[in-house]
């Protein structure tokens, strides 16, 4: 698992995701690879074009009203940034989707190990 560190690239810069806002990026995910872990659910795809990490977030209704959704939404953006240097490979998509009642209220340490343990099986 990753440390407290910033991210960085090898270059020393810092790591940079783009994030996916088109619905066809996001529909393509959903068609991918997908694991399941108690804190969140990982779609993953390899695009096979660039080298850039691109990641997506997504929270329904079902995960609460706005305030938990934005929470939720938080929790993940910062799970990535610590993780996905470590974890990711450069032309792939991933999708983070919140769960219900608990990716908001989920110890940030289980939170992080549910996205290593993921993004590990993701990539065998």
């Amino acid at each position: 698992m990753a440390t407290d560190r910033p991210a960085a690239d090898p270059a020393g810069g810092p790591v940079s995701f783009e994030v996916l806002t088109k619905r066809a990026d996001f529909l393509r995910a959903a068609r991918a690879r997908y694991v399941r872990r108690p804190g969140l659910i990982l779609q993953a795809r390899e695009r096979g074009e660039g080298d850039g990490v691109r990641v997506g977030y997504t929270c329904s209704k079902k995960v609460g009203n706005a305030v938990a959704r934005n929470r939720a939404k938080r929790r993940l953006r910062e799970v990535v940034r610590l993780e996905l240097p470590d974890l990711g490979r450069p032309g792939w998509d991933y999708v983070l989707i919140g769960k219900r009642e608990i990716t908001a209220d989920r110890d940030f340490v289980k939170l992080r190990r549910d996205l290593a343990s993921a993004l590990m099986e993701i990539h065998g």
